[in-house]
């Protein structure tokens, strides 16, 4: 299994370490669909108890992460095509309100730190970098707005698709018209214009579900 190993037995929040690695493993495609949990050799590789590992995987599964298989027991879990277009098009009406909610509340400092997020995207060269440099870029903009519930929504459907995401990014070379998008979406927040950017926010998002579409088996 592609785990950090990680000795947490004296840790209190053990059951929140585990999950919070099987997460990012799970999201940047450590483990793969389909991968089962083994329970006995995740709490040895973190030198803890079965107590914690499960508890982690349960909250892994009630986020859509993992699911639990006759026979197999817990596993990465996938999704199909229509499962995937579902989440996109959920994303596609939580994700513009959160930014225009956001936009009238962005200070001089965030605007800044999101155009250093937006260039650094632009100019990755490294595939393993392009889900985590856009996800910063947005969740930079999203942060000032106080739509806290919508924020949590679109985080959990965001860890749903991030395999895609990076995915798409590559196969469709997808990263210089994201780019453009993301300058757009950026002068849109700049400019104070918060319908523009909720516009081109749902437009991104649409954009990034077809071309994601078109490189699915079975879509």
């Amino acid at each position: 299994m592609k785990l950090k190993t990680m000795d947490i037995s004296a840790t209190a929040s053990a059951s929140s370490i585990v999950f919070d690695a099987l997460r990012k493993a799970i999201i940047e495609g450590q483990l793969e669909e389909g991968e089962p949990l083994r329970q006995d050799e995740i709490a040895r590789l973190f030198n803890t108890s079965r107590i914690p590992v499960r508890e982690a995987i349960s909250r892994l599964e009630e986020q859509g992460l993992v699911k639990t298989q006759r026979y197999k027991g817990a596993v990465v879990a996938g999704l199909s095509p229509k499962e995937t277009a579902e989440i996109f098009d959920l994303r596609a009406l939580v994700e513009p309100e959160i930014i225009r909610n956001a936009v009238p509340l962005m200070s001089k400092e965030l605007l800044a730190e999101a155009r250093e997020k937006c260039a650094a995207f632009s100019s990755a060269t490294d595939p393993m970098t392009y889900g985590d440099l856009n996800r910063a870029f947005h969740e930079t903009l999203y942060s000032a707005s106080d739509l806290k519930f919508f924020q949590e929504i679109a985080d959990n459907a965001i860890d749903r698709v991030e395999r895609q995401i990076r995915a798409q990014l590559v196969m469709s070379n997808g990263m210089e018209r994201a780019g453009r998008e993301h300058f757009a979406i950026l002068e849109a927040c700049e400019k104070g214009d918060a319908d523009l950017a909720s516009r081109l926010t749902r437009e991104h998002i649409q954009g990034a579900k077809a071309s994601l579409l078109k490189h699915l088996p079975g879509a």
